[in-house]
């Protein structure tokens, strides 16, 4: 059973039809991913590579052409349309990369995050207002509670987009590529508001993105090719950094990246079916073909290759 964690993927396999040919085209070949209660993950590849489809089958906007799909150990395959619907209203919280697809532009800040609200129904007015105020308090933006998202930065507007997401207390918030309009320093600070909420509320995040900037910020960093997960990386215990002090001491962000990259261990992938997938690099330097030699010891294998 998958109760042991808050999202399970067994297999999930998403197939699409070519519009011209008819055919059918991979987009998603066999995901294996598990995301424990109150995790902030990052599901980082290219254009392409599967990472959106994988989120909008988390997230119920779409269905799995075969797998399972499990979320607080409710079988998301089983839901109709009506309990898809409700779900994604009441259990997950989508943030987009671009404000326009969060926010609604004629909306202030406050009335974008009370629409969520709304549209639930379960809450007094003043009931949200008052978490409406409280959410753009924590986001730093309740003194903007009245602008219009045309009167707020592009980081500004992002933030209440996290409002947003977090109105009707979601158990998921899935983010795509939230960051890919924005400079190197709001990247990061949006990043610490995501660390910051994650630690505080409990919530678990699970953000895809091309930005290997989040690769050195989550707590597990996964990536995804031709519709594969291949690899994970995570920080080593006892090399964490303080960002936030050294953003604000004014160290360049080159320069974090470079100490929070020497401070992760990578590890290939292997799924349920025993497949890994060696990266790029390693198959060109060592000119694997198609087959490689395995021997097997006590605690480790070996893998050569084989002209």
């Amino acid at each position: 059973m998958s109760d042991m964690h808050l999202i399970t993927c067994q297999d999930v396999i998403k197939l699409y039809e070519d519009e011209k040919t008819g055919i059918q085209v991979p987009a998603l070949r066999g995901i294996d991913l598990w995301v424990d209660e109150g995790e902030l993950i990052s599901i980082i590849g290219p254009s392409g590579s599967g990472k959106t489809t994988l989120i909008s089958i988390i997230g119920g906007i779409e269905k799995p052409s075969s797998g399972k799909v499990f979320v607080d150990g409710q079988l998301l395959n089983t839901f109709d349309d009506k309990r898809l619907t409700q779900y994604r209203r009441e259990e997950v919280g989508f943030l987009y990369q671009l404000p326009q697809q969060n926010l609604v532009w004629s909306l202030s800040a406050l009335e974008n995050v009370r629409l969520p609200m709304k549209i639930v129904g379960n809450l007094t007015r003043q009931e949200q207002v008052k978490r409406a105020e409280e959410l753009l308090d924590r986001v730093g933006l309740l003194s903007r509670k009245n602008h219009k998202p045309s009167q707020l930065s592009g980081g500004e507007a992002q933030r209440v987009g996290i409002a947003v997401a977090l109105a009707n207390n979601p158990k998921i918030i899935l983010a795509d590529e939230p960051t890919g309009e924005l400079d190197s320093v709001t990247t990061f600070q949006i990043i610490e508001y995501f660390k910051e909420l994650n630690r505080d509320l409990g919530k678990t995040f699970v953000i895809v993105t091309h930005d290997y900037r989040f690769a050195n910020r989550t707590d597990r960093s996964l990536r995804i090719r031709d519709g594969r997960i291949v690899s994970m990386h995570r920080a080593v215990k006892g090399k964490e950094l303080n960002v936030e002090e050294m953003i604000s001491a004014g160290v360049p962000s080159v320069e974090i990246e470079r100490q929070l990259a020497a401070g992760r261990e990578e590890f290939i992938y292997v799924d349920s079916q025993g497949t890994l997938r060696l990266p790029e690099e390693v198959i060109t330097r060592l000119k694997i073909h198609r087959h490689v030699r395995l021997e097997v010891h006590e605690d480790h294998v070996r893998l050569y290759p084989v002209d």
